[in-house]
């Protein structure tokens, strides 16, 4: 496998920053630098992030994958507002039902059938629950101008997920979108720490090891299921309206 370094960008108020550009995608390309960014939640961002994210690395679309309940228990972030910033909300579980009283996150007490491991089955039912999203947020990456953010809470899973299917469309190698989502893990305890703040995630900064870890084994898993169940990314893509031209902007927007 060819070796990978991830691109990481230092913010003030938020962890698990990366650039994925420099991953290499087949007959000699790669995909560009500073056109696609993932990260967890930027609530916290600073002035100073946001004169780094804006002015030097030029982000023109943020696409936040959280829930309803999340955002409603968040605070929106400077970026807000900002201007020549597009913001994408675009949860990848079921919306929550209109007024309901003291709601709960929506993976609160997921079953998992047995066989099969449970976080390949968390990622997968992203795909079964929330097409829409999906084909919405690789559309919203393919926008021909300026980079975008990805994020949800920690930058793990439904950002891991959206970023694992932008690149494989680009037509980066399994194993090395696989080595990219596993790069999480090495800020596990910084994400940990800031979601802590918050009640809604229960969790713990004593007991990182409760949280599921980013091995690439599990991205690899996913993978093979889409392979395996729909022929491939592209297949699934295109049993929910992706089509050939989407293929063909992705790619223009994403490889050098």
């Amino acid at each position: 496998m060819t070796a990978y370094a991830p691109n990481w960008i230092e913010l003030e108020g938020v962890v698990n920053v990366r650039d994925v550009g420099g991953l290499p995608a087949g007959d000699g390309r790669r995909i560009r630098s500073g056109v696609l960014i993932r990260s967890a939640n930027l609530n916290s961002i600073t002035e100073a992030d946001v004169a780094r994210l804006v002015d030097e690395l030029g982000v023109r679309r943020v696409l936040d994958l959280r829930t309803d309940v999340e955002l409603r228990d968040s605070e929106p972030g400077l970026l807000h507002g900002h201007d020549g910033i597009s913001f994408h909300h675009l949860s990848l579980y079921p919306d929550a039902e209109p007024d309901t009283p003291d709601p709960v996150v929506p993976w609160a007490g997921e079953r998992f059938p047995e066989g099969r491991d449970p976080q390949v089955v968390s990622y997968l039912r992203y795909l079964e629950q929330r097409p829409d999203s999906i084909v919405a947020a690789l559309r919203a990456i393919a926008e021909p101008d300026g980079a975008t953010v990805v994020h949800c809470a920690a930058g793990k899973d439904r950002t891991g997920m959206v970023i694992a299917l932008a690149l494989s469309v680009a037509g980066v190698p399994g194993e090395l979108i696989a080595a990219d989502y596993a790069e999480t893990q090495s800020q596990i305890l910084a994400i940990i720490k800031q979601l802590s703040a918050s009640q809604l995630y229960d969790l713990d900064i004593a007991q990182p090891e409760k949280v599921p870890p980013a091995a690439a084994g599990t991205m690899l898993g996913v993978l093979a299921a889409v392979d395996d169940d729909h022929g491939g990314v592209l297949s699934w893509l295109a049993e929910h309206g992706w089509t050939d031209e989407d293929t063909e902007r992705l790619r223009a927007k994403l490889l050098d």
